[in-house]
């Protein structure tokens, strides 16, 4: 079976499939890019996607079959530790002009988009926050992340930014790296990343069910998903 799937699933997908009782070849990358290749023709079973948008574009142009949600996220801050004052909150790290802000890139990364909602939710500052905001990582010519690491700790360990907006399922391995330190954002502030599935081929309904599964929602939620 071939999968297209959300680079945000990479870390938790082996574990996923280790319950699985079935071949997967698996390829990962930014979920509106990924919808882009099925559309250009790539062959794929199923496109598991970090935003329900994607899957139901395919949908409603025929190229899908049906959708199944399967998994929720958040958003986190992760931030030089070195740039941190006392007391600060995420809104406060957001809203310093002199801390340099990075992000996916939306449209072509849904945790961009995620992070421009983010920014709406947070009013008349959050314009402003939008403004200074870049787009270093999910992008047709965005830099390539070494393999062995994380988006952020990359961004922020080589000075490109001095905090990066993303996926909290990604909260428990930044927090163990020196020199980096995790910061919440409420959940009044903080928009839910809803994963779908979109079965292309109806040999993946299987994969799709299991996805779905009391079971894999276990996995999910230990890895740090599915916690709205």
């Amino acid at each position: 079976m071939r999968v297209l799937a959300a680079g945000s699933l990479k870390p938790v997908w082996p574990a996923l499939m280790a319950y699985f009782p079935a071949s997967v070849e698996t390829r990962f990358g930014p979920a509106g890019l990924l919808r882009e290749r099925i559309e250009a023709g790539e062959p794929c079973d199923l496109f598991a996607s970090a935003s329900e948008d994607h899957p139901q574009k395919l949908l409603d142009d025929r190229r899908a079959l049906a959708i199944m949600p399967f998994a929720t996220n958040r958003l986190c801050i992760t931030v030089r530790s070195d740039r941190l004052q006392l007391g600060d909150d995420w809104y406060q790290l957001l809203t310093r002009d002199a801390l340099r802000i990075a992000t996916s890139t939306p449209a072509a990364d849904p945790s961009g988009d995620y992070a421009q909602a983010l920014f709406s939710l947070m009013g008349e500052a959050g314009e402003a926050v939008r403004q200074r905001a870049r787009p270093l990582v999910g992008g047709r010519n965005s830099a390539a992340i070494p393999p062995d690491r994380l988006a952020a700790e990359w961004i922020l360990l080589e000075d490109h930014a001095d905090l990066f907006i993303g996926y909290a399922s990604y909260s428990a391995a930044l927090s163990q790296i020196a020199g980096l330190t995790v910061v919440e954002i409420p959940a009044a502030f903080n928009p839910v990343a809803r994963y779908a599935c979109a079965l292309i081929t109806p040999a993946a309904q299987r994969l799709a069910d299991f996805l779905a599964s009391a079971q894999a929602k276990a996995v999910l939620r230990q890895a740090g998903f599915c916690r709205e």
